[in-house]
């Protein structure tokens, strides 16, 4: 895991209600955290996402998941490493808006 993905699954998902699955295979790709329950993706993103191909393959991944019926959430590292509190407010929001609520 990256630093930014170490801090999110240590200070908060590993401690959340719901079961978080880490490096998930899901169709032909490995999310960094899905929640089942909630069908909740959640994306880590670092630099490596900021060249045009990698932006049109990240666009095409959340495509295909949201096909599945799938909610893909994307941070980059910078957002966690340093606004984590936000972080997890856009996530417990996204969390009452889920298929399953009730957590």
């Amino acid at each position: 895991m990256t630093s930014a993905e170490r801090k999110l699954w240590y200070s908060y998902l590993r401690q959340d209600n719901n079961r978080w699955l880490r490096q998930k295979p899901i169709s032909n790709f490995i999310v960094d955290f899905y929640c089942p329950k909630l069908k909740l993706v959640i994306e880590v993103d670092g630099s490596t996402h900021l060249e045009k191909k990698d932006i049109i393959s990240d666009q095409n991944r959340t495509k295909e998941l949201k096909k599945l019926g799938l909610k893909i959430l994307r941070f980059w590292n910078d957002d966690i490493l340093y606004g984590l509190d936000e972080v997890t407010k856009i996530i417990e929001k996204e969390k009452i808006k889920s298929p399953n609520p009730l957590y």
